[in-house]
């Protein structure tokens, strides 16, 4: 459990991103419960999922660190259709299929610094129990009611057919889709019998209906609660906008239960309720609850209150990726409003993680895989720094090995542990450790400038923040030791000298509190090189600015540059995999529940584009909703470290954007500058290598055409 003494910091930060603050800032006097969302037992994990839990991870130690009583708490996903079907496939029963997979995931967390305090599962004993005293109040409460609904049927195998075994058109938006979601399109929950034209993953063929009385949760008769809800609700701006238009549209009750034998027993009393278990999303966020309750346990409920987080007034926060949004923001909190429990607090959605430009396919082995990083010989908190601040949280992350390298080597080799090397080991040689005197007004100054901005990045859930704080400390550093040349005042000033080391030393210590969310184990590293008593997992932001050891022995770099043909070698290793998983065949698609795969991947739908002309149409009034407008570009310059993209500024009339576009290698910078071009002024922002772009300039093709005006069209008028 991160637990830290209640921190004297300072509350000095403005918003920086959308989101509006509805509760008390952070810290509170109330417990806080930091959750992700349940990986699937069902197949290997790789990158695109560690970003969930990495974020999570260091969402969980930031709030710790600025004085925040705080519970990490996770667990696996046993139940479902996809374990049911593999396990019978495989000939072993669904509890030791998922049990597997669940034991490598508790193996697989800690080996990437993913620190739980409680990993637990969903078919265990505590999470059975909570889930059937929760169902029941929602039937005690009058909230469940039974419905015939149509269920799939495979008439030529005589099989019916749970919905993740369903394929077909989403009623909604027209793009294929599961039978329980519209993962490809509006990403909306799908229930039983909804989906058009249905066909069996299982044999390829057509599906029919056939009518099958089940449960249903009255999510409808909540509407005016959750509109309330989502108005208090904090987080990633996708999480608090995407459930506003369910609601516009009509909630539809949820059906939760499901004909199949593996899974929690609907606890009801009709006389089919015995051939019934609950949907699995019903039980899996019960977890939650269920792995903090396991957490109070262990600990005893004196250092750690389940019941005061979950049923009083604790601080409740969701880490989840972005595909499962509807899940935590309509279903669960309607659960929870009804069952007495508290609702929560914030809801911070990831992006998807894609490969090389592409997304992740399991099925062509096209992946970077936990182990597979680990084996190549990597430490685990570069990949954490990676994942954690290349972009906005719930901005999409693109991983190549050349972009990964770039980064390593740029930032935490040429910034962080630049700074942290030479002003250590210049310390050790000239005054064997820390000299003695007090830190200067501009350090001082300068590393509270960097606890504000960490605690307002927990303030405003950004996890890139959080780590910027200590980058942005780390390169004032260089810049400090840079401009007064402690080197050159050896000699001739040995107090201004030592003051210049001593201002360093203070920065290192800062660094290594600051930057253990993001880097735990390099953390503890800088913390032993200072000779620091304690654990530096057990610090607060005040910590900062205590004074270091007076001794400490030689320094040893933290991180090491990954070379160019070590990139090459990774590279050509993927290429080969994926070549051969496609040449080589299965040709089967992976049946793990994966959040990143729910992107589509353009080489498996290779038609996709051109059928959206047909059949993708949207309406003249949704059309409208976007503002396009003239725009002049006044400047161009290339973003460092990104090979294809460019900072724009462009002029839109009422006022000047900065937009990023991907034109680097296409056009000549100084070319467009003064070119008028067609942009979507109304878009949300993004941010893109580290930068913010407001906006979006259309271009037509490979090469990037930027679309512009025929006559003298001024910029800021409507396109029409």
């Amino acid at each position: 459990m991160r637990t830290r003494e209640p921190a004297g910091f300072r509350v000095a930060y403005t918003r920086i991103q959308s989101t509006t603050m509805s509760h008390e800032t952070l810290p509170t006097d109330e417990p806080a419960v930091v959750t992700c969302g349940l990986p699937y037992a069902n197949g290997d994990l790789h990158i695109g999922h560690l970003r969930t839990y990495v974020g999570g991870d260091v969402y969980a130690r930031a709030l710790g660190q600025i004085g925040q009583e705080t519970a990490f708490v996770s667990g696996s996903d046993m139940h479902g259709t996809p374990v049911a079907v593999n396990a019978e496939q495989e000939g072993v029963d669904p509890e030791e299929f998922a049990l597997e997979w669940h034991q490598q995931y508790a193996e697989t967390f800690p080996k990437f610094n993913v620190e739980f305090d409680n990993y637990g599962q969903t078919h265990d004993e505590t999470n059975t129990e909570l889930t059937r005293e929760i169902v029941e109040s929602l039937i005690e409460e009058g909230y469940v009611y039974e419905q015939e609904v149509m269920v799939a049927y495979d008439p030529i195998d005589d099989q019916y057919l749970p919905d993740r075994y369903v394929e077909g058109v989403c009623p909604y938006c027209g793009e294929h889709a599961r039978g329980d979601e519209c993962d490809e399109g509006c990403q909306r929950h799908l229930e039983p019998g909804e989906i058009d034209d249905p066909v069996s993953t299982i044999s390829g063929n057509p599906a029919e209906y056939h009518s099958r009385q089940h449960n249903f949760f009255e999510v409808s008769e909540l509407t005016e609660y959750l509109s309330g809800f989502l108005d208090r609700l904090e987080g990633s701006s996708n999480a608090q906008n995407q459930p506003r238009e369910w609601i516009e549209t009509g909630l539809q009750d949820w059906c939760i239960t499901r004909d199949m034998d593996w899974g929690i027993d609907y606890p009801g009393d009709s006389s089919e309720d015995d051939d019934l278990v609950l949907y699995v999303w019903v039980d899996a966020p019960i977890e939650y609850v269920a792995s903090t309750k396991q957490h109070s346990e262990q600990v005893g409920s004196d250092v750690f209150d389940w019941g005061q987080a979950w049923q009083d007034d604790g601080e409740i926060i969701h880490v989840i990726g972005r595909d499962i949004i509807q899940h935590h923001t309509i279903f669960w909190p309607a659960m929870l409003k009804v069952a007495d429990y508290v609702e929560p607090r914030a809801v911070m959605a990831s992006g998807f993680v894609t490969l090389g430009g592409k997304g992740f396919s399991t099925s062509r082995n096209r992946a970077v895989w936990a182990d597979e990083y680990l084996d190549e010989g990597f430490h685990p908190d570069p990949l954490r720094y990676y994942l954690a601040t290349n972009g906005g949280f719930q901005v999409d992350v693109d991983f190549s090995w050349d972009r990964f390298r770039e980064r390593i080597n740029n930032e935490l080799v040429g910034i962080v542990g630049n700074f942290l090397y030479r002003s250590l080991l210049f310390a050790y040689r000239n005054f064997d450790g820390t000299p003695d005197t007090t830190v200067s007004e501009e350090v001082n100054s300068r590393i509270d400038e960097a606890v504000d901005e960490f605690t307002a990045g927990v303030n405003n859930y950004s996890v890139r923040d959080i780590g910027e704080a200590s980058v942005s400390l780390a390169g004032f550093g260089n810049e400090y030791i840079q401009r007064n040349e402690p080197w050159n005042l050896v000699d001739s000033d040995p107090d201004a000298a030592a003051q210049v080391i001593r201002d360093c030393v203070q920065i290192a210590k800062a660094l290594a509190v600051l930057f253990e969310p993001i880097a735990p184990a390099k953390a503890e590293q800088m913390w032993d090189q200072l000779a620091e008593s304690g654990s530096v997992h057990e610090l607060t932001v005040d910590d900062a600015l205590v004074a270091p050891p007076g001794e400490f022995s030689e320094p040893e770099e933290l991180f090491e540059k990954i070379p160019e043909e070590r990139v090459e070698q990774l590279n050509d290793k993927l290429d080969a995999r994926v070549a051969d998983a496609t040449d080589g065949g299965n040709g089967e698609p992976s049946d793990s529940e994966d959040e990143s795969d729910t992107t589509p991947d353009p080489d498996e739908h290779p038609d996709a584009n051109l059928e959206s002309l047909a059949d993708g149409r949207v309406g003249f009034d949704e059309f409208q909703k976007l503002d396009l407008r003239v725009g002049r570009i006044e400047s161009a310059e290339g973003v460092d470290g990104a090979d294809d993209l460019a900072r724009l500024t462009v002029d839109i009339g009422v006022e000047t954007r900065q937009i990023v576009a991907g034109i680097k290698q296409l056009h000549d910078l100084d070319e467009v500058q003064g070119q008028k071009v067609a942009v979507v002024a109304n878009l949300e922002k993004a941010e893109l290598f580290g930068v913010e772009s407001n906006g979006m300039v259309l271009a037509a093709g490979e090469q990037a055409d930027l679309l512009t005006t025929h006559d003298d069209a001024k910029p800021g008028e409507k396109i029409r």
